[in-house]
């Protein structure tokens, strides 16, 4: 059973072993005073008048300012790990037992969409392209599909995304022993980390490197060259279409050619990067464990440190106006962004 070290967020979501609950049926949330100083995973700004964040416990918060949080039940006690909306009033959280929460009234109330605790397996990202197709991914390679809005989630398996050495010998099992087939496809596949879109183009990233595109939503997938052995945990394109991948250990690289090559960018520091981000000005942020927060200005190419509250590890974090709303191990902080002299 995974042990919950508050000094080390990323490996409590993304280790290897994952917490099993021991209840079947779920619990619901319990509303806590302190719900906004609890560890918190993920956020996203949904419009200039909605924020939503998700952490720990089923905890799922709401903000029209980002500055005052108001606590909103949820159907379970599992980690979150991750908030999308498709829209103003439809969205969608993840987390662990393969838990999938929607909301239609632009959360006030959610409702439970999957929840699967005896898999011990943990969602990590969901995505969707409008009110009704959406895609879950997860730990071992878990890929749900829904086209309904999440009434049914469907179980997808997609040979590609399996190393080259791996797709052979799942072939010839697949004629030989169907059910050991079945049983094989949960080991061969890496922990599916996070899921991001550009344009009409998903980027997927996972453990050991693993990095893969997909030009139709996720029905087929292109898998390539790993260009980094360890785990890549956050993804995005600067508004100057670099792609910049962060990971484990302080790992940082840079693409200008849509993924086809990639740079390793140098850093003082060697913590765990969680997330990367831009903001209006087109500033690039990242943040990682032990309190880490880096800043660039120049696309990508050089970072800075920024100074912060704490060493608590930053999960992620939106940019709003001139400050940066952070999402801790220790609750939302929000910091002042300083404006280039």
């Amino acid at each position: 059973m995974m042990v919950k070290l508050l000094s080390s967020v990323a490996a409590l979501l993304l280790t290897t072993h994952i917490q099993a609950e021991s209840a079947v049926a779920p619990t619901p949330s319990y509303l806590m005073p302190l719900a906004e100083k609890a560890v918190l995973t993920d956020l996203i700004q949904v419009n200039d008048q909605l924020y939503v964040a998700v952490g720990d416990r089923g905890h799922l918060l709401l903000s029209k300012d980002s500055t005052s949080w108001t606590q909103v039940q949820t159907p379970v006690q599992s980690l979150f790990t991750s908030v999308y909306f498709s829209d103003e009033k439809h969205g969608w959280a993840v987390g662990h037992d393969a838990t999938i929460i929607a909301t239609q009234d632009g959360g006030q109330s959610w409702q439970l969409q999957q929840f699967k605790p005896e898999t011990d397996k943990p969602l990590f990202d969901i995505l969707f392209a409008d009110a009704n197709n959406g895609i879950a991914l997860g730990a071992y390679g878990m890929f749900y599909r829904t086209t309904d809005g999440g009434k049914t989630w469907l179980d997808e398996f997609h040979l590609e995304l399996v190393g080259s050495e791996d797709q052979e010998y799942l072939k010839e099992l697949q004629e030989s022993d169907p059910e050991a087939y079945l049983d094989e496809r949960s080991s061969v596949l890496p922990h599916f980390n996070r899921i991001y879109q550009h344009n009409n183009v998903l980027y997927l990233i996972g453990e050991a490197g693993f990095f893969a595109t997909s030009t139709d939503f996720g029905k087929s997938w292109t898998r390539h060259p790993e260009f980094y052995n360890g785990s890549l945990f956050g993804l995005t394109m600067t508004p100057k279409n670099s792609l910049i991948a962060v990971g484990l250990r302080g790992h940082v690289f840079r693409s200008t050619d849509l993924g086809q090559s990639w740079q390793q960018i140098q850093l003082a520091q060697t913590a765990t990067l969680n997330s990367v981000l831009t903001d209006s000005a087109g500033h690039l942020y990242l943040t990682g464990n032990a309190g880490t927060l880096l800043v660039s200005q120049d696309d990508g190419v050089s970072f800075s440190a920024m100074p912060t509250q704490d060493s608590k590890a930053i999960l992620n974090a939106v940019a709003v106006k001139d400050q940066l709303v952070l999402v801790t191990e220790a609750g939302i902080r929000t910091l002042a962004i300083k404006k280039p002299e």
